[in-house]
């Protein structure tokens, strides 16, 4: 009986060993495939499943899933606005090295409205830097309408910031140069560097709000009467309506994107356009301010800075790894393109872009 005991504990022993043993193996093994096949972390895992194929996948899907969708119109207060064709439905990824994907109507353009605030504001930054940003024009959001006029005199005659007209004017002024012909010049070739080639001007556009902007000049006056304008306030009305009137394709705008996301280096010219220290700035301004009314509900839903415009285009991009550009006229109530939001937010998701996520 002794030996028979004696032998019955050894067995136990041994299995309470060989127990061990297999949960330590067990918990290797997770520890290895937590780490990766490559001895990588979860995130590095996590970026190493964004192949080309799935990227490609993602964005087909977007584009059928939201095709069909009618919500929305085009905006109608301009002109020339309400006549394009609701129909376009573009979308474009471009990674921080210059890999593009892309789905639908890429090429067809529409004007980037208020999108090229984002562009005039990283002017003035990189010119002046970025104290004189956040005092001279502000990099708050107002809680009002982006064309407000009260919004000015609740907040001491500051536009609050670049992203709601009448810091965007202001923006404007503030761009250095000897003369109207002279600012609008390097404010076109700034955007033009951030898309990596010459952007088409729309004309009709143009001449559909030149002629109906007078909210525009009131605030630009307002500004001026509390010395905020850099140039003549007219004037600098009319070249942020120039400015408004650029055309862009949701290629262009995926590539203005990645350029932010590459350190402020255009992927595809290699071109610096603007400082690397000065992109996170823009960026959270972008974050906070960048879809009028509704850009706190964005910001919640998928942790990106992104830029809207009534032209029907959405610029949203993924710090340090892409930009995704999307353009399709219909908006909603706030003046964000419907599909535009829709994909974006998809692609975000589902790739699993989120910042706040990672």
């Amino acid at each position: 009986m002794e030996n028979r005991a004696h032998k019955h504990s050894l067995i136990s022993r041994g299995v309470g060993i060989l127990s061990v043993a297999c949960a330590s193996f067990i918990l290797m093994s997770a520890a290895v495939e937590a780490k990766g096949p490559l001895n990588v972390s979860a995130q590095e895992v996590k970026q190493i499943s964004l192949t080309e194929e799935r990227i490609q996948s993602v964005l087909n899907d977007a584009y059928a899933k939201f095709k069909d969708n009618q919500d929305g119109k085009n905006a109608d207060y301009i002109k020339a606005l309400a006549v394009v064709d609701s129909k376009i439905f573009g979308i474009t990824l471009v990674t921080a090295d210059g890999k593009v994907y892309e789905v639908g109507d890429t090429k067809e353009a529409v004007s980037i409205q208020s999108i090229s605030k984002v562009f005039t504001a990283a002017k003035v930054i990189q010119e002046k830097g970025d104290k004189f940003l956040q005092e001279k024009i502000g990099v708050n959001a107002t809680g009002l309408a982006f064309n407000s006029i009260i919004a000015i005199e609740q907040h001491g005659g500051s536009a609050s910031n670049p992203f709601v007209n009448a810091g965007a004017i202001q923006s404007t002024s503030w761009v250095e140069a000897k003369d109207s012909k002279e600012r609008w010049a390097k404010i076109k070739t700034y955007m033009d560097d951030f898309a990596g080639r010459k952007l088409p001007f729309n004309e009709e556009v143009y001449q559909s709000e030149v002629n109906d902007n007078k909210r525009n000049q009131a605030i630009s006056k307002l500004l001026d009467a509390n010395g905020r304008m850099g140039s003549d306030p007219l004037e600098a009305t009319t070249v942020y309506t120039k400015q408004c009137s650029v055309n862009i394709s949701s290629h262009d705008l995926g590539m203005m994107g990645a350029t932010f996301a590459n350190d402020g280096i255009n992927p595809l010219t290699k071109k610096k356009v603007i400082d690397e220290e000065y992109v996170p700035h823009i960026l959270a301004v972008m974050a906070t301010a960048g879809l009028y009314d509704n850009a706190g509900d964005w910001l919640y839903l998928t942790g990106t800075p992104a830029k809207s415009g009534v032209g029907g285009g959405i610029l949203a991009i993924v710090p340090g790894k892409m930009g995704i550009g999307v353009v399709s006229p219909p908006l909603d109530k706030y003046g964000n393109s419907v599909r535009g939001q829709q994909a974006a937010a998809y692609i975000i998701d589902k790739l699993g872009l989120n910042p706040f996520a990672q």
